[in-house]
């Protein structure tokens, strides 16, 4: 963008200690748009003084921010809410400037590899013993405890790139590649745990209440391991909550996507980055 009077005076203004005036030169330089950021970076660069280039830092995060939560509320208006495009919004939380085609392409040499080895005449559990096979033997995937001390194992790209994610990560990356394929395989809302069902084909939670009925088996997406019926309510009892049907309706992708969202704002559960605590969880609020 091309540095106007006005743009170079608020740049001026950026070293004023008065927090009131810095809010107010912030809030006026965020309303130019992303357009302003390169100018911002090169004031960055031009700049010896540490606590300057951190409030203009502050001030591209909050642009980059103000972009993002457009595109979430693009994103959570629109018709179909893609799973993938969901948790790429996600990572352009931590990483504004990712380039989204790789994973996209990555994700399609995955969806491929499976979609070769199924055919029509498959039970469901054959089924996901082949997803489970590409995803963790030949795909190599892996899966950490869920820490939050570890943002990158909560992004999809990451997750990706490293092949390591956690329970909730890796779940999400067996339902986008189960969507892909059309195999009906949902999160599931069990307390204290990310875990998906294989709900039995032309389910609909339209046309019932028993959700519980109308599910195959589970699957734990921290190895692909499958469960029964039998080993879910051990579960329930081992932790001593009733087996309500609310915990195996199917979640819609928004919600999952909403989840994400809160389970990543618990990296930052420490003074210095509270801020993005507040804005993850800002951007969760705008998907219910």
């Amino acid at each position: 963008m091309e540095e106007s009077k006005e743009i170079s005076a608020l740049f001026n203004l950026i070293d004023d200690p008065d927090e009131e005036v810095f809010g107010a030169v912030s809030s006026k330089i965020v309303g130019y748009g992303k357009t302003i950021i390169p100018n911002l970076e090169h004031l960055w660069e031009t700049t010896p003084n540490e606590q300057i280039q951190g409030r203009i830092e502050l001030i591209i995060h909050k642009l980059h921010f103000t972009d993002l939560s457009e595109d979430i509320r693009q994103w959570n208006i629109s018709g179909h809410h893609d799973l993938l495009i969901g948790s790429l919004l996600v990572s352009k939380f931590q990483y504004p400037e990712l380039t989204t085609s790789p994973v996209l392409l990555e994700v399609e040499k995955i969806r491929r590899n499976i979609w070769l080895e199924l055919n029509n005449y498959l039970t469901p559990l054959e089924q996901i013993r082949i997803v489970t096979g590409i995803l963790y033997s030949y795909y190599n995937l892996k899966s950490s405890e869920v820490s939050y001390a570890e943002v990158n194992e909560f992004l999809i790209h990451k997750v990706i790139e490293s092949k390591r994610g956690n329970q909730v990560s890796n779940g999400i990356l067996y339902l986008i590649v189960c969507e892909l394929l059309d195999i009906p395989v949902r999160a599931i809302a069990v307390p204290k745990q990310f875990v998906l069902a294989y709900f039995k084909p032309g389910y609909s939670s339209e046309s019932t209440d028993d959700y519980l009925s109308q599910i195959e088996f589970f699957i734990d997406p921290s190895n692909g391991m499958v469960f029964t019926h039998k080993d879910v309510n051990a579960y329930f009892k081992r932790i001593s909550v009733p087996p309500v049907q609310s915990y195996f309706k199917p979640l819609s992708n928004k919600r999952v996507i909403q989840h994400l969202l809160e389970e990543t704002s618990k990296c930052f559960d420490n003074e210095k980055d509270f801020y993005k605590k507040e804005e993850l969880m800002q951007l969760a609020n705008l998907l219910d």
